[in-house]
């Protein structure tokens, strides 16, 4: 069974630049609610028990957020406002899940997970990425019972648009399972337009081997001077490990860009 997850957090959010300039995007609230905790109900609608995170120094605001007793107690003693009470149980809810380990380069997501390599304890794990949301569906939970249907590691998969393909960690088919889950043949991270080898993308939810830190700590750093999650995703298929792409349903939402983390919050509204 699938007990931990793991988080990358060190990025630097550029894309939402000014925000991120002087605030961690995963804190950012959508539709009053920090993203991360979206993140963080899935992992535990999904029956992870714990939760690495991977901040930076950069970052510690993260930290800070699920650690800040002391201005709750204090402010809760003067108050006892109810609404603030239950904000507050709910995060010390989430703190005893959360260990954090630090990147202080931002060397890519491959380097991110390395940083983990001591605190994984089961053949499999899962890794979320914070960017992406998916709502009304959890993605983590029906990836969870593909994995022990099959002992498989599992990525979650859409199609996007073909001008869009030099974002995603893009793959091949190699056989199909039934309709929504497939056997991947190779995936390539962030190809041209004229080099992909399909429009398939693989989403922000990985279930992961343990065997994977050995290709990471092999890696040299591809595009963009990064070790990117997919080349050693990659080298395990080279060796046979078999990786099956699931079709999620629910709505998927990007976070990561200006435009998508305004759309995030209008979307999440109406549900």
């Amino acid at each position: 069974m699938i007990k931990q997850a793991i988080i990358p957090l060190a990025g630097l959010g550029t894309r939402l630049l000014p925000l991120t300039s002087v605030f961690a995007k995963e804190l950012l609230p959508i539709n009053g609610k920090p993203g991360i905790e979206y993140i963080l109900d899935e992992c535990i609608n999904a029956g992870i028990k714990e939760v690495i995170f991977i901040i930076s120094k950069k970052k510690l605001m993260i930290k800070n957020y699920f650690y800040n007793d002391k201005f709750y107690k204090d402010i809760i003693k003067k108050k006892k406002d109810q609404r603030i009470i239950k904000e507050y149980k709910k995060i010390l809810k989430y703190k005893k899940m959360i260990k954090f380990v630090f990147q202080e380069k931002p060397l890519g997501t491959g380097d991110a997970v390395l940083k983990t390599k001591k605190f994984i304890k089961d053949k499999y794990f899962l890794m979320l990425l914070p960017d992406d949301l998916i709502m009304k569906s959890n993605c983590s939970k029906s990836m969870i019972s593909i994995h022990k249907k099959y002992n498989s590691s599992v990525m979650a998969s859409m199609k996007v648009n073909k001008k869009d393909v030099s974002r995603w960690g893009i793959y091949n088919i190699k056989k199909n399972i039934d309709k929504n889950n497939f056997i991947i043949k190779n995936v390539v991270e962030k190809p041209s337009i004229k080099s992909a080898p399909s429009k398939n993308a693989v989403i922000g939810r990985y279930i992961l081997p343990k065997t994977i830190f050995k290709k990471l700590s092999k890696l040299k750093p591809g595009s963009g001077k990064e070790i990117h999650i997919t080349d050693a995703i990659q080298s395990l298929i080279d060796e046979n490990y078999r990786f099956i792409g699931h079709n999620f349903n629910g709505k998927y939402l990007d976070c990561g860009t200006m435009k998508g983390y305004i759309n995030s919050t209008l979307e999440i509204a109406k549900i």
